[in-house]
């Protein structure tokens, strides 16, 4: 929010500099910094009055003007601006002016024509970007005045970016308040009576919950002057706080919104169709906004309805069907206070934003709305003049907030003795009354503004920021911090990333949101969340992969002359199941290039399926034998060089190389070899368990057998163990030979067999028992035959 101090120094005036003033607030917690209005102020510009405008002889784009600038004699000045006409206030530069930006005015001659100085616009002031036309001044502007004393040049802006939940600062009358308590200063408000009753017109208003608006106030104000234009003062005071001027009834609404905090809205009365109801609406509605855009309702969004349809997103935005216009003569003022749910609900669902709802959604003073009404009032007769009729008013007045606070533990939470007396005047200074009760405590009575006082704690924070945070001593904190440990069997994350850092792989740190083009080809079955405001074209979605990430670092990499690159990552990827978005923590990598970077003792290939898979299996660390890799498709992956992994029955991630069709979609040099993995689902490892030595010798045998080649090496071995006995200590696969000797589609595999008891040694007859046992069980469900 942008304020004028010059407009805040009318309500409360410390004798300190914009600088010192914003360096105070933000010590006590609202962060600010103020900026001068000007960059450069214009000298030699004078309020000048266009007395008389001519048609240039020899441009027909350009105006002969006689210009008075209260020196007694009129200059004539050569124009081009299309609204310079006679009895037009505008800025003057006279010769010798110097303008911002270092143009300095001097006598000239446009087209035959002298000119003795130049008619202003905003932008040549240096008060705006852009304009068009003359900076048009109110009539009572009177000639010859200083423009720089006029447009009050001299002032500051002020700058806040407040925490959501000092909504109560946000206008110049809640950062006054601030401002005052912490210099100890009363605030002059300026004098703003109820307004004299002239008519009886009222329009009738409802409301349908009051937990969704306690109050709802109006006015309906007639015989209005439609060729009223908003004052100077006013128009400068919204321009410091970057706010157009629309139409004096607006820029009214506006100006009270800057000066109290209090939204407000004026409907046109000839376009209201009997009384108005704050209701929900109804599946199906539609209303068009003041911004041209059209909404359909479905939520049971606030509205202000008629009694024919919908007039506005309440405390959101206006209707344009009901919006006030040039030739508007009669309006109905709302000024009412909306739950900060609803009205934040109904912004983030349309994609909406406003001054009114940036309000209401920090919250808006619910004992603030009748006195906004007449302050609008009194603007309007001084602008537009008008008749007053009574106010509409419903809802329920605020019930008073208390809070029970103890100075023992005020104390205990600042670790500074603040006396009673002083804790007493400093939540004085904020409009907090303290009655004493039992125990050294007082009650606490809130007044209706600060409604983000709830508990103790925040009056005590309230107390320590009227205090002041640097003169709280800092002290070393008494108690014993000791650090928390993971269960035993649930593994670090940072230990699995030095796992793959020693195996020569590097982190990287992605954006969770990708490029939708690359996550397309990668995940074309799960649908991406796309980003309302997105940074980029290229990063417009939330990640579905960490493939999506992975990949363009690669390529980034690869394009530095970096062929070789094993990177992983470890983060949340996001998915839409069921109308809510699940986050699942996983961990993957990719790997190109070379399996082993280049050097003279070993021939240059290519990484492949293995090495990556090596990798993985380290990753799984004590508990890899209860993982299994199976053949799958995956649709971004090779259908002949992937697998799925899978813990017991649960499957929990993939690993393979990226499919063909995925390489030329994505323009890749080459098919890198991805994994990835659900965190969630292999961080548990079962803590190692000891077991002595057996005494008694082991025996080895050695079973080579013909298998289908489809047949993996895991599932031999799986078949192998079940049915092995309880001697069978181990099972490993030493070689597999495919060729000379086996029929097409075949291969064999040899098998090592540890026998070992710990009770005795194994007999012949008992190891070729269980011998015969396992080549049953191989012919039986695998098919397999001894290779003779």
């Amino acid at each position: 929010m942008k304020l004028s101090y010059n407009w805040l120094r009318e309500w409360v005036n410390p004798s300190v500099s914009a600088e010192d003033l914003t360096s105070r607030i933000t010590l006590a917690g609202l962060e600010s910094d103020a900026e001068p209005m000007a960059g450069e102020i214009p000298t030699g510009v004078v309020v000048g009055r266009i007395v008389k405008a001519e048609r240039h002889p020899q441009a027909d784009r350009l105006q002969v003007c006689e210009v008075d600038v209260g020196t007694g004699s009129n200059l004539q000045i050569v124009c081009g601006a299309a609204n310079a006409r006679p009895n037009l206030n505008v800025p003057c530069a006279t010769v010798g002016a110097k303008l911002p930006g270092g143009l300095e005015i001097t006598q000239a001659k446009l087209r035959g024509v002298d000119s003795s100085g130049m008619l202003c616009s905003a932008k040549e002031l240096g008060m705006s970007e852009k304009s068009e036309g003359l900076l048009e001044l109110d009539n009572e502007a009177k000639p010859g005045t200083p423009i720089e004393q006029y447009l009050s040049f001299a002032d500051d802006i002020l700058n806040l970016e407040l925490t959501p939940n000092r909504g109560d600062c946000l206008s110049v009358q809640g950062l006054a308040r601030e401002v005052g308590a912490l210099y100890g200063l009363q605030l002059k408000r300026p004098n703003i009576p109820n307004a004299v009753v002239e008519g009886h017109a009222q329009i009738k208003v409802e409301i349908e919950d009051l937990e969704t608006c306690p109050t709802y106030t109006g006015r309906v104000i007639t015989k209005l002057n439609p060729k009223a234009r908003t004052p100077d003062w006013m128009r400068e005071r919204l321009r410091r706080s970057n706010i157009r001027v629309i139409h004096p009834i607006v820029d009214i609404t506006n100006y009270v919104l800057l000066e109290l905090g209090q939204p407000m809205h004026a409907f046109d009365c000839d376009k209201v169709s009997g009384g108005l109801r704050v209701r929900k609406a109804k599946a199906g509605e539609t209303l068009t906004l003041l911004n041209e855009q059209t909404v359909t309702l479905n939520n049971g969004e606030l509205l202000i309805a008629d009694d024919r349809a919908p007039l506005a997103l309440a405390g959101v935005m206006g209707g344009a069907e009901s919006g006030v216009t040039a030739s508007t003569t009669s309006i109905f003022f709302e000024s009412a206070c909306f739950a900060s749910h609803a009205v934040a609900l109904t912004g983030r669902r349309h994609k909406l934003n406003s001054d009114s709802l940036y309000r209401f959604e920090r919250g808006v003073d619910p004992g603030l709305q009748k006195l906004a009404l007449e302050r609008a009032t009194q603007l309007t007769l001084l602008i537009c003049g008008g008749q007053v009729h009574p106010i509409s008013q419903a809802g329920r007045q605020q019930a008073e907030t208390t809070i029970r606070l103890r100075h023992s533990r005020l104390k205990q939470l600042l670790g500074v003795d603040i006396p009673a007396k002083e804790v007493e005047a400093l939540l004085a200074r904020l409009g907090i009354t303290l009655r004493n009760e039992i125990n050294n405590s007082w009650l606490a009575r809130i007044p209706s503004h600060r409604y983000d006082l709830r508990i103790e704690h925040d009056l005590i924070e309230e107390v320590a920021r009227m205090y002041g945070y640097d003169r709280i001593v800092a002290k070393p904190y008494a108690a014993q911090l000791a650090p928390t440990r993971l269960p035993e069997e649930q593994r670090p994350l940072a230990r699995i990333k030095d796992q793959l850092v020693s195996r020569g792989w590097q982190e990287a740190i992605t954006l969770s949101f990708v490029d939708p083009r690359i996550q397309s080809v990668l995940t074309p079955n799960i649908a991406a969340i796309p980003l309302d405001n997105p940074i980029a074209e290229t990063l417009a979605v939330m990640r579905t992969t960490l493939w999506s990430g992975l990949i363009p670092v690669w390529l980034h990499n690869h394009q530095r002359q970096q062929k070789r690159v094993r990177v992983f990552e470890s983060g949340v990827c996001f998915e839409e199941r069921d109308g809510r978005i699940v986050e699942t923590a996983r961990i993957g990598g990719l790997a190109a290039g070379s399996a082993r970077p280049e050097q003279w003792g070993t021939t240059v290939r290519g990484v492949d399926f293995y090495d990556v898979k090596a990798d993985v299996v380290a990753l799984l660390g004590g508990a890899a034998d209860e993982y299994r890799f199976e053949a799958a498709e995956h649709s971004a992956l090779h259908p002949g060089r992937s697998a799925r992994i899978f813990r017991a029955e649960q499957a929990v991630g993939w690993i393979g190389e990226l499919h063909p069709l995925a390489v030329k979609q994505l323009d890749l040099p080459e098919a890198p070899y991805v994994f990835e993995l659900d965190w969630n689902a292999i961080q548990n490892v079962a803590p190692p368990k000891t077991k002595s030595l057996s005494e008694f010798p082991s025996s080895r045998r050695d079973l080579a057998i013909v298998v289908d080649e489809n047949i993996s090496a895991s599932e031999i071995v799986d078949v192998a163990k079940q049915s092995g006995g309880n001697s069978l200590q181990k099972v490993f696969v030493f070689d597999i030979y495919r060729g000379k000797g086996l029929k097409d589609g075949c291969k064999s595999v040899a098998l090592g067999l540890i026998f070992n008891d710990y009770s005795r040694t194994l007999t012949l007859e008992e190891i070729d028992r269980s011998v015969a046992e396992i080549t049953q069980s191989l012919d039986h469900k695998l098919k397999a035959s001894i290779r003779t």
